[in-house]
């Protein structure tokens, strides 16, 4: 059972707002065609925010932290996350895919210590009935703030615990995590040992960038891979590309 995510940066645009990058969805939509048809099963994609997500929340001053009581900012947020997760559902339907959406607002929440709670009978569900569920950051409820972000980083952590993922892999714009030179750092194990060559993203991103990926990917049971698209195909066929987090 593998827990992908598309990383907003690849899909989008993310210096341009609600801007679709067509050629890399393409891509990224046929690596994961070509490797269901191939005998991959069970396959739940998570998508980030990149340029519709991320903008609208920043524009409303809303973030993992920040929250609103507005219900239009809600609307506006959520809608362009539900805009751009019809996008991925409908380049990976055409390849013949049984994609269907997961909303993390009308699924999961947020307790008053900000602890997410994301239930994943539905998402058991469809994978046992042959669909692959496609979850994306989001808006959710939060108890005390109103409604606040979840990244598709801790929707990929919270999911890959419940579902007990074999495989977690996070598609990105860059070749895996980069050290201060610009090579790709093989393996991660603790998050001090990287911190210092760990910056945030020169995007508009309003979830913490590389090191909230890290961090996040360390809480995980399973290996995790920080990959570029160009490896998204080997990846899914059973590779180890880009960094390994355990």
């Amino acid at each position: 059972m593998i827990v992908l995510k598309l990383g907003g940066s690849v899909i989008t645009e993310k210096d341009r707002a609600e801007t679709l990058d067509g050629d890399a969805l393409e891509r990224a939509t046929d690596a994961i065609a070509a490797a269901l048809e191939a005998g991959l099963e069970d396959l739940v994609v998570v998508h980030g925010g990149g340029s519709f997500g991320h903008h609208n929340a920043s524009e409303h001053g809303v973030s993992t932290t920040a929250g609103t009581h507005d219900a239009s900012a809600v609307l506006e947020i959520h809608g362009a996350m539900k805009t751009l997760n019809r996008f991925v559902l409908s380049r990976l339907l055409e390849r013949d895919v049984a994609a269907v959406p997961v909303h993390p607002f009308s699924a999961a929440h947020r307790d008053s210590e900000g602890r997410l709670e994301l239930p994943t009978g539905q998402v058991e569900t469809m994978l046992a009935e042959g669909f692959v569920p496609v979850l994306h950051g989001d808006l959710i409820a939060h108890a005390g703030a109103g409604a606040t972000v979840v990244s598709g980083d801790e929707l990929v952590t919270s999911l890959a615990g419940d579902l007990e993922a074999d495989r977690v892999g996070l598609c990105s714009t860059v070749p895996g995590v980069l050290d201060g030179e610009d090579a790709v750092i093989d393996r991660i194990d603790e998050f001090d040992a990287v911190a210092d060559v760990l910056g945030a993203s020169d995007a508009t991103d309003v979830t913490g960038g590389m090191a909230g990926k890290v961090q996040t990917l360390l809480d995980l049971e399973a290996e995790a891979s920080i990959f570029g698209l160009e490896a998204l195909e080997s990846f899914l066929e059973g590779a180890e590309p880009g960094t390994t987090i355990d």
